[in-house]
């Protein structure tokens, strides 16, 4: 079944825009759907198409690139002969498939974009696009775009519940409650956040609906990804896979930031700041900063020794936080189905929130102040994410995450009075249904995307 991929239709921005003046690199976590969705977008979008899978190349090919790169006429011959198929003249494309495996060919790319005839679609994982460049020159002929897990509304086309996702739009656009389908939208977005958003996951659990099985190939993601720190993190490998390893305990302490202490009483920023960068390069996972002026311009007054790491991926997350003798118990994914592992959810949905937030474009900060003298000062905002358009004031969106039903709003009022010419549309996303009530905004966490 061909799943619905939103970056597809990026993919035809790209090819109407370029028209072969740039090649374009899909860049992104392993296991995400890149070669899939890229191998779709050829056989629909063009009339012939070549797929060079650098992983499993045969040494043929590696040689029409060394001995036929410079004769393009040549290689072009070569590649057709070798793949069996015409090339035609503006109407074919040739992908270089994990590209990082084979930087020749990424640095290729300047050539075979000049030359015209072609179209040109690279796909790789950061973890070692980073690590396979240093010999080569990097071609500014690329055009970059990132993909990320499946989002709700990806997840939601999957499982055949569009119809439903389009109401939840409808409703968020009008700011109008779904009343009686509220409950089973939540059904559906723990769901999601059980399953994730790891297309092959999704496959399964459509296939299935065991999430036994789901856990399997979960399970053997993250082993891969702890095999991508040990081989590729060089030089940080053992750090990096602390930190990594150390996520969930760290999203348990809901509002504070990272903790290296937990890890080494006697580490330092510093000294791990190559593994946080690391991580974040690679896409497993999504790092939030700490903001000390909530204004325009986050980036730029961020506090980079204070942060909160996310899994990339929610569904992974939840085989390592409840990961018991090598598998998760039956009862944990009941009591997640129905909301009633309030203990934990927390970071669940903080975590998925970050995902989620990641996918539709926005940079991770937080906000946290502690004053001993003056209490007023004392917040702790879970998000803040800057309006589309830039105005000369009330530009940022504080978010505030709430997994049960039980909770205060104090750092949001506060944040609101001493922030108030920087804020607009303050918002708690919680598990009840749209709420409009007292100048602050009341989603449910479903509708996170539309922000």
């Amino acid at each position: 079944m061909a799943m619905y991929r939103k970056i597809y239709s990026q993919l035809l921005e790209w090819k109407q825009d370029r028209k072969g003046k740039s090649a374009l690199l899909v860049e992104g976590a392993r296991r995400i759907g890149k070669s899939y969705i890229v191998e779709e977008f050829a056989r629909k979008e063009y009339d012939s198409y070549i797929l060079i899978d650098f992983n499993y190349v045969k040494n043929e090919v590696l040689a029409i690139f060394e001995n036929y790169i410079t004769d393009l006429d040549m290689f072009f011959q070569m590649l057709s002969l070798h793949y069996d198929t015409e090339l035609i003249e503006r109407k074919s494309v040739i992908i270089f498939d994990e590209v990082q495996q084979y930087p020749p060919a990424r640095a290729a790319i300047k050539y075979l974009v000049a030359d015209g005839r072609y179209d040109y679609i690279e796909t790789g994982s950061l973890i070692s696009i980073r690590k396979n460049v240093k010999d080569i020159v990097i071609p500014s002929e690329e055009q970059h775009l990132s993909m990320y897990p499946m989002d709700f509304e990806e997840f939601m086309m999957a499982i055949g519940q569009q119809k439903l996702f389009y109401f939840i739009k409808e409703c968020f656009d009008r700011r109008c409650p779904l009343g009686p389908m509220h409950r089973k939208a939540m059904e559906f977005f723990r769901l999601y956040m059980i399953i994730g958003g790891m297309p092959q996951v999704v496959q399964e659990y459509v296939d299935t609906k065991d999430f036994r099985r789901t856990e399997q190939l979960k399970q053997d993601i993250l082993s891969l990804y702890r095999g991508d720190i040990n081989k590729y993190a060089t030089g940080a490998e053992a750090k990096a896979s602390s930190v990594f390893e150390a996520i969930p305990s760290q999203l348990q302490k809901h509002g504070t930031h990272f903790t290296l202490a937990d890890i080494d009483k006697n580490a330092r920023y510093t000294n791990y700041e190559s593994s946080f960068f690391w991580l974040n390069d690679s896409r497993i996972i999504n790092i939030c900063y700490n903001t000390f002026a909530p204004s325009i311009g986050l980036g730029m007054n961020t506090e980079r020794t204070s942060l909160k790491c996310y899994l990339a991926d929610t569904g992974l997350l939840l085989c390592m936080a409840f990961n018991e003798n090598g598998r998760v118990p039956a009862e944990i994914y009941e009591r997640l189905l129905h909301g009633k592992l309030e203990a934990n959810l927390g970071i669940m949905m903080e975590n998925i929130v970050a995902q989620m937030l990641c996918a539709a474009g926005h940079r991770l900060f937080y906000y946290q102040k502690s004053d001993k003298v003056d209490a007023m000062n004392n917040m702790e905002i879970d998000f803040l994410i800057t309006k589309s358009k830039a105005t000369s004031r009330k530009n940022i969106c504080p978010i505030e995450v709430k997994s049960t039903n039980r909770y205060t709003t104090t750092s949001l009022e506060k944040c609101i009075s001493k922030f108030s010419s920087q804020i607009t549309d303050p918002l708690v996303l919680h598990i009840n249904d749209l709420e409009l009530k007292d100048n602050i905004t009341y989603l449910p966490l479903y509708m996170t995307p539309f922000l």
